[in-house]
């Protein structure tokens, strides 16, 4: 499975989507992976940050959406004040 996790005030929204289906061509799978894809970019236009976390390994910023992570954290650009 993957997981873009989005944070925010409310603590943080997940999506998932199943990486076996994707590769088979699921359509629901393949939906859902296009709406994490859809949301990652517009979080990154909104100057969010994305890491790649993956158990076992130091996390990764990453700067493209990323089908087969294990899951993906994005953090809204934090602003002072």
């Amino acid at each position: 499975m993957g997981m873009l996790r989005v944070m925010s005030q409310r603590g943080d929204d997940r999506h998932e989507w199943d990486i076996r289906k994707v590769e088979i061509l699921d359509p629901e799978a393949v939906a859902a992976v296009k709406e994490a894809e859809r949301i990652f970019s517009e979080q990154s236009a909104r100057g969010a940050t994305a890491f790649k976390v993956e158990a076992g390994k130091p996390v990764q910023r990453i700067d493209k959406f990323d089908r087969t992570a294990e899951q993906i954290v994005m953090v809204p650009r934090v602003v002072g004040g």
